[in-house]
């Protein structure tokens, strides 16, 4: 039986099954959401199996007592296919005061329903995602974001060398990838994926048909805009320029369909009180919910990153926001951009619900790049009005190798295979 490698989240879905009657668990395929909710269920009813579909379509249609029958918790593995489980669940856990009875696993959105309950009080939703380096055992975790909202110190170092951050930005956090000890068929999960995406999953999330060849496309113009804020009008003229004709309305409606696959994760803009008069930039980033699509996209293998180090630099980026997302919803956080009028930028800003905040400015390495990082954090940190709001936690130059140390100026500069929740 192979190992299973734990995941943050699994603290977190044992809490909410305490405290809820149902338990979402919502992310992109193969990123581990079924095995994960495997361990806390009872009973499984896998409704991607087209004979177990059948059957439970016509229970949810006859309201067949069968629909929520089996010993508790009842796990749902792809449940969007049956949109109204929801509303079924729901009615069950109203009249029974349940708690930790179901767990609903999804990989795509369900079609709206305005007549849907919300679930609020009932439902609670969890993000998943491929798995964090700390996740994967590729971070020793000698840095803890948490120590460092509360103070403590960065220090420790990691032995990998760029080359290592290349292939493991190139293969992803998918489980099956990162438990595989082939390289090549590691590297072939995200090219399978990929595949998967825009050759069926792209229009069975709502039975509109959509072309292939013009998915591919617009990922691939997503993938040459990642970390960074381009527009819609960008992402347009980048495939006219690219010979790929297509207008803008049918460009947002693919974006728009690999949102709800989970697929693309653009990173929201910071909006924190200001002492100076400049205008913040609401655009958010560009990003994908994991480095190895945009790789595979770009038809990058980690010999390519390292012969161009700015395509390595905007993927690095990609890697760590992952990462960084994944640690801060463990702290009851959340990860913004910060872009002003003035040009003044930082790649994240770690926000917790408590009002801490941390921000990060990401850089392969390198002295000027570290210091240009620190020279930015040092001048975001004097712009955000610190009488109405709190001053940083800390400011970090996270980078691709190295050791963690605290500058004289105190910048931290930490690398990414130090950092854990």
């Amino acid at each position: 039986m192979e190992k299973y490698l734990e995941r943050l989240i699994d603290s977190n879905i044992e809490f909410a099954l305490k405290s809820n009657g149902c338990v979402v668990i919502e992310g992109p395929k193969w990123c581990g959401k079924s095995t994960t909710s495997k361990r806390f269920a009872k009973t499984v009813v896998e409704l991607q199996k087209p004979s177990t579909f059948k059957a439970y379509k016509l229970y949810a249609d006859t309201g067949d007592k069968e629909l929520l029958a089996g010993e508790k918790p009842l796990m749902f593995d792809e449940w969007q296919k049956i949109p109204d489980l929801w509303d079924y669940i729901r009615a069950e856990i109203d009249e029974y005061s349940l708690r930790g009875a179901f767990i609903l696993t999804g990989s795509a959105k369900p079609i709206e329903d305005r007549n849907r309950h919300s679930g609020i009080g009932r439902m609670k939703k969890i993000v998943m995602r491929p798995m964090s380096m700390w996740e994967s055992k590729e971070s020793n975790g000698k840095v803890s974001l948490e120590d460092l909202f509360a103070g403590g110190r960065a220090s420790g170092q990691e032995d990998k060398s760029l080359r290592d951050i290349a292939f493991i930005l190139c293969r992803g956090g998918w489980p099956q990838a990162v438990t595989e000890d082939n390289a090549k068929v590691a590297l072939a999960a995200a090219k399978d994926y990929v595949q998967t995406l825009v050759a069926t999953d792209v229009t069975d999330i709502d039975g509109i048909k959509r072309n292939p060849d013009r998915a591919k496309a617009i990922l691939r113009a997503y993938a040459r805009n990642v970390s960074a804020s381009a527009k819609l009008q960008t992402l347009h003229k980048d495939m006219m320029a690219n010979q790929v004709t297509i207008d803008a309305r049918t460009i947002e409606s693919y974006i728009n369909a690999f949102k709800k696959l989970f697929v693309l994760e653009d990173v929201e803009a910071w909006s924190p009180r200001l002492r100076s008069k400049a205008t913040l930039r609401t655009a958010d980033t560009r990003q994908f919910v994991d480095p190895s699509i945009a790789a595979t996209l770009l038809e990058a293998t980690a010999d390519d990153l390292m012969n161009d180090l700015n395509t390595f630099g905007l993927l690095f980026e990609s890697l760590c926001i992952r990462d960084l997302r994944i640690y801060a919803e463990k702290l009851d956080g959340k990860v913004f951009n910060y872009r002003d009028s003035q040009g003044l930028e930082a790649d994240a800003i770690v926000h917790l619900d408590n009002g801490k905040w941390g921000a990060i400015e990401i850089k392969l390495g390198g002295e000027e790049a570290i210091e240009k990082g620190a020279k930015s954090l040092l001048k975001l940190k004097e712009t955000v009005d610190t009488d109405n709001m709190n001053p940083p936690s800390f400011l970090m130059v996270v980078v691709a190798t190295g050791f963690a140390h605290k500058r004289p100026d105190g910048v931290l500069v930490v690398p990414i295979g130090c950092l854990k929740n």
